[in-house]
């Protein structure tokens, strides 16, 4: 008897105890994933690191990460109390054995068979199963329970949906994902906080980048020291102060020395005066910084622009900065991004002028000023990001629903949703300025390091398509 045949759409019905008979089977057939076990790890607190700790339970008899036992357990329950019996079940008495441990990946079938009835109490006993996709007994035991005498029918309750977000896990499953030719000379702006120089050397280890680390030799040390890092084999390039460090690293770009740029310790606006002060032109462009967004609800990366450098941009530098967010998006694997010119409205108005900027920018891309991306605008951000919204609101394009990317009108929207999808959405991020001489790995003040080793990826893959070949550029 499976759960299809004793539930219609919907709805929960229970087997009395006069429709149990012996011998009478149920089965439920559930295969394990790591977000069961963080959920079961949540609730219940048990946050044993055979559970949890992928380097601990590789060391362990079981080699790898295993279940909680009673994550088994629970499935008998949801069976008992589910479907059979069903509601007005009421659970009296369970014993368990654990006879193998269940891996991430393992398909568990649990089958309850109905053993013994006492017509007297309506108590009813249950041999309890769970077998492996291999056929091998996982667990077994017993259950009792006093039987519902009534025939009950009710809605399935509807639960709130449930968001496991792993920050460090996710942009580590992107990090994995990525793959340099060679390790890529990087200048480290100025590494004397803990989340800079643990970034750095964290990137090094990954093979992203051969760090040159731009500071007061001492205080980098000593900080390696405090955190227990090994610089081994990481260079150091005495500089004063933070401001040193800075215009070194740009004469290093200007000389071709290093291939990417790390911020450091050092506040973006240092940082980009000295960049501005820079005797070289990169490309004749404007500098944009775009922060890629990893948000818990939300299917795939957003790609924000520009968070950091413009102001108050006009047409020609939103163009610039257009042009960069796509050339980040091809690097990062989208060969033809979504982009939505953001605005308040989707109607064009004269009185709103972030309207007007996009229809122009839409334009532009049509007449080829303005390609490698499909572009639609002006877009409310509801719209851009959810497809009922733009169902709702009538807009048919590609982009609408599904963008990629968010061209903002100015620096003030950019920073706002950008923090409010990082407090309020729980979103982790990572950004790059490009523009510059050579691509930048950017930081916010209360970045972490896996959010700076995040923007590093960015820049290497920045920097290696840019040594590859020439960016898009307009015509």
């Amino acid at each position: 008897m499976n759960a299809p045949d004793l539930l219609r759409k919907g709805m929960m019905r229970n087997r009395t105890y006069d429709e149990l008979a012996l011998g009478q089977s149920a089965r439920l057939v559930r295969t394990l994933k790591r977000s069961d076990i963080q959920a079961f790890a949540l609730v219940s607190g048990d946050v044993n690191p055979a559970h949890l700790d992928a380097e601990y339970a590789e060391s362990t008899r079981f080699h790898g990460v295993i279940a909680h036992g009673m994550w088994g357990g629970a499935l008998i329950s949801s069976v008992l109390g589910n479907e059979f019996p069903g509601p007005g079940t009421i659970y009296m008495e369970q014993t368990l054995r654990f006879s193998r441990p269940v891996h991430i990946g393992d398909t568990l079938t649990i089958v309850l068979t109905v053993l013994e009835k006492n017509d007297e109490s309506g108590v009813v006993k249950l041999g309890c199963e769970a077998c492996n996709q291999k056929g091998q007994t996982v667990i077994s035991g017993m259950a009792t329970v006093l039987a519902p005498k009534t025939k009950i029918e009710r809605p399935r309750p509807e639960l709130p949906e449930m968001h496991l977000f792993d920050a460090e896990a996710r942009m580590d499953a992107w990090l994995n994902q990525i793959r340099l030719a060679t390790p890529l000379p990087c200048a480290v702006i100025h590494p004397c906080k803990e989340e800079a120089l643990r970034a750095a050397v964290m990137a090094a280890e990954r093979g992203l980048i051969e760090p040159l680390l731009l500071g007061p030799e001492g205080r980098i040390r000593d900080l390696a020291q405090q955190l227990g890092l090994d610089l081994q084999g990481l260079k150091i390039v005495p500089a004063a102060h933070s401001h040193a460090a800075a215009e070194m690293a740009c004469a290093m770009a200007e000389q071709s020395k290093v291939a990417v740029l790390m911020q450091g310790s050092l506040s973006n606006d240092e940082l980009l005066q000295t960049l501005q002060a820079s005797s070289r032109k990169s490309s004749g462009q404007r500098m944009a910084q775009i922060q890629r967004f990893d948000i818990p609800t939300h299917t795939k990366p957003l790609y924000i622009a520009d968070v950091g450098v413009h102001i108050a941009p006009d047409l020609e530098a939103k163009a610039d900065i257009l042009r960069h967010a796509i050339d980040l998006a091809h690097v990062a694997g989208l060969p033809l991004p979504k982009v939505a010119v953001l605005s308040a409205l989707e109607s064009i108005s004269e009185r709103i002028a972030s309207t007007m900027d996009a229809a122009a920018l839409c334009k532009m891309a049509q007449r080829g000023q303005i390609t490698g991306a499909l572009l639609d605008g002006p877009l409310a951000f509801d719209n851009a990001v959810n497809l009922e919204a733009a169902q709702m609101h009538g807009l048919n394009s590609a982009v609408a629903g599904d963008a990629d990317v968010l061209l903002v009108h100015d620096l003030e929207s950019g920073s706002l949703l950008g923090q409010l999808l990082e407090y309020m959405a729980g979103a982790v991020s990572c950004s790059v300025l490009m523009g510059a001489p050579l691509p930048i790995a950017m930081s916010g003040r209360s970045d972490s390091a896996h959010s700076r080793l995040g923007s590093i990826a960015l820049a290497a893959l920045a920097a290696q398509a840019r040594s590859a070949a020439p960016a898009h550029r307009a015509p």
